[in-house]
């Protein structure tokens, strides 16, 4: 059987994804359907916490076409399909009120009953991997115009990371990446970008219902981070990935940490600075890979024009954009250094420490044999980051089949480079391989039909952790396959407890202990009158 042929651009969607909010908010605007405010938030949170069964199923169960309108309600409001697709846990037990029913419109419902224009998940996954160590999984998602991109699951100790796409192929060419080979071929909706995370969950829950650790083990089937260095520039597809990370931090639908979502960009400066005034909540990664323009140029082509050291201010920037804009919006902080009447604001030290914790901004530095990874272009890198408390993430190349004949250089002298890094005051770590052996690893993705391992770094764990925030593992700690010399790569790593609802729940306790003595007292004082 001949092998389909390659589509060179993106067909209009049909059905598109009803995740795609803007989509279908226009849909329903041309239909003449108004929604009242927090009715489409409604509907989504409905759909997340069902499962994402499909649209029509989905609109009679909440039409109460079922044999009783109470048949098929679940105690916290979301709706029990009987269908062929597998559920899976979600994290939002907060987001609504046990019991509450559905209130929206005749007329939505009947629309989402009625419409072919639009399907819960367009995408299907044609393949998945998982590596011989069972760390990584390689989902190929198979779009519905025909395309392919990839996403990864990657498990660490009580937690997963997905990493998603954002588009069809890649426009930046970075002569070491396998995406870069294919071009590009379009952008995904945000839908599709989502749809990611469905397929991933459902993995996820799947290989949960099978294993059956018990209520001591530790569940694996909620995704925790989510990164966007899959296949793709995401800032070049800006207003999609933004919708997307919306939808990652909304608290009805994927609920996650503002910073387990992390950005990362080869480095487009305008869209940069957007992300740091749209969502500076956010991670932010640039994928630097050289210290200087001169031999950035080199290996990522559209470096060209833009150089590093607006890139390192614009990273900056995203970092301290919550501190900034606290102080900027303090009267009495105006005199503070003379420097804030011009829009420009110094940091001390302190400051930046405080900044790092609560957010992380990340270079990626990928390790090739040559100019890049010399003991000199080291002592670069670190004075390029000298004093803004930047993590850095040294990623050892994954073979590629690209056109130029690459390497890894050997591990003594990633850690030497790694020694010099830190030695400018910036966290450096580096990133152990995973899924190397079904193509997985950073660098590795494109699809397989173009071509005709022990404990590891969470990427999205940085060095700090928010003061209060529970006990953390200070020491270092052996990967298994390294050597002990290596234990300096780990992060300190921090438990898995978002640090506001340990804080809150050290409050409740504390204010329950105070009044129980004061009625113990309180009622001596009785018991003597």
């Amino acid at each position: 059987m001949a092998a389909p042929k390659i589509k060179r651009n993106r067909d209009p969607l049909s059905p598109k994804p009803a995740l795609d909010r803007t989509a279908l908010q226009k849909a329903l605007a041309a239909d003449g359907i108004t929604l009242k405010h927090g009715q489409l938030d409604l509907f989504y949170q409905l759909l997340h916490r069902s499962g994402y069964p499909p649209l029509k199923e989905f609109a009679a169960e909440l039409r109460g076409d079922s044999a009783s309108k109470d048949d098929g309600r679940e105690d916290d409001g979301s709706v029990s399909i009987s269908s062929n697709v597998s559920s899976f846990r979600t994290k939002n037990a907060v987001s609504s009120r046990p019991g509450r029913r559905a209130q929206l419109p005749k007329s939505f419902l009947s629309f989402l009953a009625h419409t072919d224009d639009f399907a819960t998940v367009t995408s299907k996954v044609k393949t998945h991997q998982t590596s011989a160590d069972g760390t990584t999984t390689k989902l190929a998602v198979e779009l519905q115009d025909g395309h392919v991109v990839e996403s990864v699951l990657m498990r660490h100790e009580g937690r997963v990371t997905i990493c998603v796409s954002s588009q069809v192929g890649c426009a930046m060419g970075c002569t070491f990446c396998a995406t870069g080979t294919m071009g590009i071929r379009g952008n995904l909706s945000s839908g599709e970008i989502l749809e990611q995370l469905v397929h991933g969950s459902r993995i996820l829950a799947e290989e949960a219902a099978e294993s059956d650790s018990g209520p001591k083990g530790k569940r694996m089937d909620l995704i925790r981070n989510v990164v966007f260095m899959g296949m793709g520039e995401p800032l070049n597809n800006y207003h999609n990935v933004l919708a997307a990370c919306r939808a990652l931090i909304d608290r009805r639908l994927w609920n996650l940490a503002h910073n387990r979502v992390t950005v990362s960009t080869v480095g487009v400066a305008s869209r940069m600075r957007d992300l740091t005034r749209d969502l500076p909540e956010v991670n932010l990664a640039l994928s630097l890979h050289a210290p200087n323009q001169a031999m950035r140029e080199k290996i990522v082509p559209a470096a060209k024009g833009t150089p590093v050291e607006s890139l390192i201010e614009a990273l900056d920037g995203h970092m301290m954009a919550l501190a900034t804009r606290k102080l900027m919006g303090n009267p009495q902080g105006s005199d503070r250094d003379g420097s804030e009447a011009d829009g420009v604001v110094e940091f001390n030290v302190e400051e930046r420490q405080s900044a790092s914790k609560k957010k992380r901004a990340m270079i990626e530095y990928v390790m090739l044999e040559g100019d890049t990874s010399t003991i000199e272009a080291a002592h670069q890198l670190g004075k390029l980051c000298e004093g803004r408390h930047l993590v850095v993430n040294l990623i050892p190349y994954n073979k590629t089949d690209v056109k130029d004949k690459l390497s890894c250089p050997s591990e003594a002298n990633m850690q030497e480079f790694r020694r010099i890094v830190s030695s400018y005051g910036s966290f450096c770590s580096i990133r152990r391989t995973m899924g190397a052996d079904i193509a997985g690893a950073c660098g590795q993705l494109v699809v397989e039909q173009e071509k005709s391992q022990g404990k590891v770094v969470d990427i999205e764990d940085g060095p700090f952790s928010a003061k209060g925030s529970g006990k953390r593992r200070t020491s270092a700690v052996v990967r298994r396959g390294t050597k002990a010399g290596s234990t300096e790569d780990n992060n300190v790593e921090e438990e898995g407890v978002d640090p506001w609802i340990r804080r809150l729940t050290i409050a409740t306790a504390i204010a329950t202990s105070c009044f129980v003595v004061s009625t113990g007292l309180l009622i001596l004082q009785r018991r003597k009158r």
